[in-house]
């Protein structure tokens, strides 16, 4: 490394490393799921006296079936990374589509391990989603092409007759619909 561009990195580090959390947390609302970093006050954010209804797409579960989904856990980042940057948990109304490998997730644990004979790594995000007042829907059309029975889901999930069903309705409601 040239030796003049030390210097410069440093400055850059350490103007750049306050606004920056060395570890992420978990929590207020999803205790033990959804990490994220604090940023710095004033950083962009959803307006606090707003109502939100949100709509998150899930067609892709880990390779892995007994793995956490990180995309489902994105939805516990979405509620913890908001609650910390002062948005009230009763303004964000959040719904998620479950369809394709990520429907596994929406399986109980007898129908995971009988399916895939290991644990469903993410049993414990759905139900504490779930308990946070977070709709889970499962693509109608996914379950019966993997052979899901409406007894194999978890509690908190809810059968619908497709994911394209869900986001039909729903944004005819009101939800936005984040799609990654």
């Amino acid at each position: 490394m040239h030796p003049l561009k030390r210097p410069f990195l440093l400055l850059l580090f350490l103007i750049a490393g306050p606004a920056v959390a060395a570890e992420p947390v978990t929590g207020p609302v999803i205790a033990g799921y959804g990490p994220v970093f604090a940023v710095p006050d004033g950083s962009f954010n959803l307006d606090p006296n707003q109502q939100y209804k949100v709509l998150m797409d899930i067609g892709k579960g880990p390779d892995d079936p007994a793995e956490l989904n990180r995309s489902i856990e994105s939805a516990a980042r979405f509620l913890n990374l908001h609650a910390r940057n002062g948005i009230k948990p009763e303004n964000l109304e959040l719904a998620i589509t479950l369809h394709g490998s990520g429907a596994r997730a929406a399986l109980n644990e007898r129908a995971h391990l009988e399916h895939f004979l290991v644990p469903n790594g993410s049993q414990g995000l759905v139900e504490a989603l779930g308990r946070a007042g977070v709709a889970i829907y499962i693509c109608g059309q996914t379950a019966a092409y993997y052979g899901y029975a409406a007894d194999d889901l978890l509690p908190e999930i809810t059968m619908a007759a497709s994911a394209m069903t869900v986001h039909v309705r729903l944004q005819q409601e009101g939800y936005r619909a984040i799609l990654f």
